[in-house]
């Protein structure tokens, strides 16, 4: 189940938890490489069912992207953050409200039950 922004050239892919750790339809929180991202289970997408996010969210300043609802907005997955509520697009990390606002995105595959996310 390898996943589209996961098809550039990567240094590595790097195990993160496995599958059985991750909410269907929520956010787990892991720690790569001293960042938190944010990892989204989504298994009825039409497409894409797994997303990795920062969880740094820049208008609080704290790490809780995590915690946010998953919904969709014309079409778009998105994360609302739980504090200010603006959304970000899953896909691309992209603020609806503060288009020059963009949280990081990372290339992440399931490999036989195992979560990974790719690294430079």
């Amino acid at each position: 189940m390898s996943q589209p922004n996961s098809q550039r050239h990567l240094a590595s892919w790097k195990r993160v938890c496995t599958e059985q750790d991750l909410v269907s339809n929520s956010g787990v929180v892991v720690w790569v490489d001293g960042v938190q991202v944010a990892l989204f289970y989504l298994p009825q997408a039409p497409d894409q069912t797994l997303y990795a996010i920062d969880n740094h969210d820049p208008q609080s300043g704290a790490n809780v992207i995590g915690r946010g609802l998953v919904g969709s907005i014309k079409g778009q997955l998105v994360v609302a953050a739980p504090i200010y509520k603006q959304h970000y697009r899953l896909q691309d990390g992209q603020c609806l409200e503060a288009p020059d606002q963009r949280l990081r995105v990372w290339p992440v595959r399931l490999n036989g039950g195992v979560v990974e996310l790719g690294v430079d």
